[in-house]
């Protein structure tokens, strides 16, 4: 894949911390931070497959339950309520 620049601009204070962390890591900055990047590509692919995942899964379960109706009486909840607890 070819690579291109980019170029940031960061607090002073975040570029020290940034150096101090590549150093102890024997990195670079810029290796540092394209690999952060890379993760946080990673991280919204998953969650977007999972988020289109989810949305056809409860497409598909729209014609299942009741459709909104109540189906149950309330005598019926206290009868399995204590069918439960004995």
């Amino acid at each position: 894949m070819a690579k291109r620049n980019l170029t940031l601009q960061l607090d002073e204070e975040v570029i020290a911390q940034a150096k101090v962390i590549a150093a102890r890591q024997g990195t670079s900055v810029s290796a540092l931070l394209a690999q952060q990047v890379r993760e946080i590509a990673a991280d919204y692919a998953r969650y977007e497959a999972a988020r289109v995942q989810a949305l056809e899964l409860m497409a598909e379960a729209a014609g299942r339950g009741s459709g909104g109706r109540i189906t149950w009486r309330r005598e019926d909840l206290y009868d399995r309520d204590e069918a439960l607890a004995r």
